[in-house]
């Protein structure tokens, strides 16, 4: 798995519609060396990715998708509203992406829901083999859910507090495997990436797509910065001795 790298936000989301299929096999094939994406539950509890709580900006239709079922939601255009060339794409399902992700990125899984959304994707991590290389990036419910269901399931903690020390603290004594920085960049991410590299824990940032932040970030040791533009970040990586990932399945 890479040691440090770049974190496709939404997939290729500059150039792709976000969180669909297309955004995702775009940032494979651009090296990236994870992949953030969103999930939550549509009314019949299908694990659908989708960041807004509606479907109005990203696709054709209108409504919130915790009120829309799997059925309504497959057949709006997901794709359009991006570009036409990227008409009638489908908002895809966990289970979809897993099966076209490769075996040797990190997978950041945002989980929009509470103890049973946790619970339901940790099963199906394990159920497809991808607890060595998916964490769930969570706040307190969806982790609990999580736990329960998964002894072996990575977390991400999300539950922010005030995104100081008292977040790092926390995140420590969880034993969270990762957490995500975000905001200004402040001298104080030095020392906290410091302590939690010392308890294993990696640190994701959010979100710049800024090559002078990228070096500020890698000198500090941050681990991965989530940006949006995954291809002009992959034509820097090799400035900071980051190669591009390829692929296995």
């Amino acid at each position: 798995m890479p040691d440090k790298g770049f974190c496709a936000h939404r997939g290729a989301m500059v150039t792709h519609p976000e969180n669909t299929i297309p955004a995702f096999l775009e940032a494979l094939r651009v090296g990236a060396h994870m992949i953030e994406l969103d999930v939550q539950f549509s009314r019949d509890s299908a694990m659908v990715l989708m960041h807004d709580v509606t479907v109005d900006r990203t696709t054709n239709g209108t409504g919130a998708v915790a009120e829309l079922t799997f059925s309504e939601l497959r057949n709006l255009d997901a794709g359009s509203w991006k570009d036409s060339r990227f008409a009638g794409t489908q908002i895809p399902i966990l289970e979809e992406v897993l099966d076209v992700m490769p075996r040797n990125i990190w997978l950041n899984i945002h989980l929009r829901g509470g103890k049973s959304l946790g619970s339901r994707v940790a099963r199906l991590l394990e159920e497809k083999g991808r607890t060595h290389q998916a964490f769930l990036a969570v706040q307190e419910q969806s982790r609990l859910g999580a736990r329960k269901a998964s002894g072996s399931v990575l977390i991400c903690n999300m539950e922010r507090l005030s995104g100081g020390e008292d977040y790092v603290a926390a995140t420590i004594n969880m034993g969270a495997n990762f957490i995500q920085l975000r905001g200004d960049v402040r001298n104080e991410f030095k020392d906290y990436t410091r302590d939690l590299h010392e308890k294993g824990i990696k640190v994701n940032y959010f979100g710049s797509d800024d090559v002078e932040v990228f070096k500020t970030l890698f000198d500090w040791g941050i681990d991965f910065p989530l940006v949006n533009d995954i291809a002009a970040a992959m034509e820097q990586a090799e400035k900071f001795g980051i190669k591009r990932v390829k692929p296995i399945y």
